[in-house]
Order: C-alpha cells, then sequence, then structure tokens
C-alpha cells in the first residue's frame, strides 16, 4: 500500500514538473512564416511549431491543456497540435472585427488543410505540426473539415436556434477532436465513439453555459432561440445579466441536456477500452461546472462560476489515476 502511494505521488509530483516546465520554457510565437526562416534546421522547425502549440493551448485552452498533460506520453504531440489547430479556428470570432476578416481567416485554414494533405503544408507553427501528426497517424481528412465547416457556420450565424443545434455543434467539434484522439491512439471501439458523441455533446452545451457571462458583456446571446421563447427571456435581460426565475428555468433545461448526455456517456465506462480513458478527461469539467451551476440555483452569472479551480490538475490526475471519468 505504501509502495503504491509513493507511485502515486511520485507520478503527480512529475505531472506538476510538466505543467510547471511547460508554463515556463513555452514562449509564444506568432503564428506567420517570418518566424521560421530557411536557415533553421528541420528539426528546429519542428520544435519551434511543437512549443507553439503546447503554449497556443496554455494560454487559451488551459483545462484542455492539463488534460493534454495526461495523456499517455505518445499521444501528447498529437494532443496538442489537433487542440492548438481547434484554438486557432474557435477563436476566430472573437478576434476579427467583422464576419468578413473572419471568413478570410477560416478560408487561410481551409487553404492550409488542403495543403497539408497535399504534403505542403505552410509555414505557420499549427500547420507544420498538424501536418506531422496527420502523417503520423494517418488522420483522415473529413474530420478536419467537419470541425472547420461547424466553426465556419457559427461564424456566420447568430446563434443556435434550437437545443438540438447546440448538441450537434458539440458532436461536430468536441466531440470531433475527440475521435481524432482516439484515431491516433489506435483505438477502433464503437463504445468509446458513443462515449466521445455524448461528452462532445455535454461540453458544447458546458461551454455555452460557462460562455454566456462573457457574450453578454459584448452584448451577444448565444442561448438557443427555442428556449428563450419558452420561458420568455428576451435577449436584452441577458444581456443586463438580470438573474430571474424564467432565465433561471432556461439555463436548468439547458444544463438538465447536458447532464444526461454525461450519464449516458459514464455508464458505457465497462465497454469502453481502458485506454481510451485519458482521453475523456474532460468530463471532469463539465460535471464540476454543473454541480456548481446547480448549487447556484442555475444563477448563470453567480460570481461562483467564474472562479478558477486551482485543484484541477490534482483532481484529473486522481480521475486518471482511478481509470475513470
Amino acid at each position: 500500500m505504501a509502495a503504491s502511494l509513493k507511485r502515486k505521488g511520485w507520478k503527480l509530483y512529475t505531472l506538476l514538473s510538466d505543467i510547471k516546465s511547460v508554463s515556463l520554457n513555452s514562449q509564444a510565437v506568432p503564428g506567420i512564416a517570418e518566424n521560421f526562416p530557411c536557415r533553421h534546421s528541420s528539426s528546429q522547425k519542428h520544435a519551434d511549431s511543437a512549443d507553439y502549440c503546447v503554449d497556443l493551448v496554455r494560454k487559451n485552452d488551459y483545462e484542455n491543456f492539463l488534460c493534454c498533460l495526461l495523456l499517455p506520453k505518445r499521444l501528447r504531440p498529437a494532443g496538442f497540435a489537433i487542440k492548438a489547430f481547434n484554438v486557432e479556428i474557435a477563436q476566430v470570432r472573437d478576434v476579427v472585427s467583422d464576419k468578413y476578416r473572419g471568413i478570410m481567416r477560416m478560408q487561410f485554414w481551409k487553404d492550409a488543410l488542403d495543403n497539408i494533405f497535399k504534403g505542403n503544408p505552410p509555414h505557420a507553427p499549427v500547420a507544420l505540426e498538424l501536418a506531422k501528426v496527420i502523417e503520423k497517424h494517418k488522420l483522415n481528412k473529413i474530420w478536419f473539415t467537419r470541425l472547420m465547416e461547424a466553426r465556419a457556420e457559427q461564424l456566420e450565424a447568430d446563434g443556435f436556434r434550437s437545443v438540438k443545434a447546440v448538441e450537434d455543434y458539440g458532436e461536430n467539434t468536441v466531440s470531433t477532436v475527440l475521435y481524432l484522439l482516439l484515431q491516433c491512439a489506435g483505438i477502433k471501439n464503437i463504445h468509446a465513439d458513443h462515449v466521445a458523441s455524448h461528452l462532445g455533446r455535454a461540453q458544447g452545451i458546458v461551454t455555452l453555459l460557462r460562455a454566456t457571462p462573457y457574450h453578454s458583456s459584448k452584448k451577444r446571446v448565444y442561448l438557443p432561440v427555442e428556449l428563450l421563447i419558452k420561458h420568455g427571456v428576451s435577449e436584452e435581460s441577458v444581456i443586463r445579466g438580470q438573474q430571474e426565475k424564467p432565465l433561471k428555468d432556461l439555463v436548468f433545461d439547458l444544463a438538465s441536456v447536458a447532464h444526461h448526455h454525461l450519464l449516458t456517456a459514464r455508464n458505457m465506462k465497462k465497454d469502453v477500452p481502458k485506454e481510451a480513458i485519458p482521453i475523456f478527461l474532460n468530463s471532469l469539467i463539465c460535471d464540476q461546472y454543473l454541480k456548481k451551476l446547480q448549487l447556484a440555483d442555475f444563477s448563470i452569472f453567480d460570481k461562483s462560476l467564474q472562479k478558477k479551480n486551482g485543484l484541477l490538475p490534482w483532481q484529473l490526475f486522481i480521475q486518471k489515476m482511478k481509470r475513470t471519468y
């Protein structure tokens, strides 16, 4: 027993050391060709592109950064490359000043993806790293196309018409990333695919709920129109941050759908290969938010929901050691 605890303690120490090392040593490299001049060796370019992907995920998606660190060592480069690509296209809507610029940026990535699969990736760090991962794991282009098309559609849309639209968006984005990681791990299992589908839908809904205070601060509302109508909630009341009962009821309905998908995914754990468990660690993040939301009486603007969880690295590590999601 003591020896087992010592081994777990050493693994936790190693994880925390990795987090500290990556946080201190990774430097942001602007994603343009000029930062990778021809005088650099090929190995230096690859090292730079890998570091850039790690740093991009750490700065923009810290929770998934932690989840990537807990992947088996052989899968970490793939995890960071795929999630860095996801970050690049996911943040387009927030970093461009108008839809036209966003469409142009999406077109750049569409062209980049085409060139990657032709064996001629552009000299941008995420593209270079993604090309290595695609070649190594023989990844299917259809998943990347699906991910990009879903992001592009939301760029041009004003929000979601229905709860199903939110679920489908989670399937086409979050689940797609999980499918790619399963492919990288060489896992071909229908139960693992079903878990990925349900977790993606759950996380898609949770992400929408978590982002609502930010969206409202930008005078945007992406909550499903069908629920706004059902509960008599105006977009103006959401923008103002009002926490009246109709909005709480709306949030409860949406959170209940996410909770259903999370439970469905967890109920299939016994049929999922153990090698797939680390890929699904993000379920803990969904679960924690939904529990905090319940404690806040589904007041989506409650300040307790915006607090960072300093214990998350330990909690994810324990989840991994328990071989559960």
